[in-house]
């Protein structure tokens, strides 16, 4: 079984600082407004979600041999009123700018990056959808 480990520190009253083994570092805040300047734990659920899902479909459009302009993922949660706030529902939509791919190979790439792949999906409660998009560069 592979184990990872982060360690967060208090930076400040509502700042932390996360480190994974490797070192790599990341701001975690729990500001509003114009002194935030990180995300907060439960935006860096949605890039986690994102991130995960994005990498395992990229993977796969080049395993196809699909050429890839750009990429765009976008993670809408819907939290629960009163506390926990956790997210009752998420919303994934990906946009791959490509010449040639097709709506229906994406759609099955999505499919599988999100409901099979993807770690960080598997590891949430909450329902899933989500939606594709080519757009073919003119």
């Amino acid at each position: 079984m592979a184990k990872k480990k982060i360690t967060l520190t208090m930076k400040a009253d509502k700042e932390y600082e996360a480190v994974n083994e490797s070192g790599n570092r990341i701001g975690i805040d729990m500001y509003d407004g114009e002194g935030k300047r990180h995300q907060s734990p439960m935006e860096l659920l949605l890039s986690a979600l994102a991130g995960c899902s994005a990498v395992d479909a990229v993977q796969m459009m080049k395993k196809k041999r699909r050429t890839i302009t750009s990429f765009e993922t976008e993670a809408i949660g819907e939290r629960r009123e009163g506390i926990p706030a956790y997210y009752t529902a998420i919303h994934l939509s990906f946009i791959l700018t490509s010449p040639d791919a097709t709506e229906e190979e994406f759609a099955k790439v999505i499919k599988l990056a999100v409901e099979k792949y993807c770690s960080v999906a598997s590891s949430l409660k909450p329902e899933i959808t989500f939606e594709s998009k080519i757009v073919n560069p003119t």
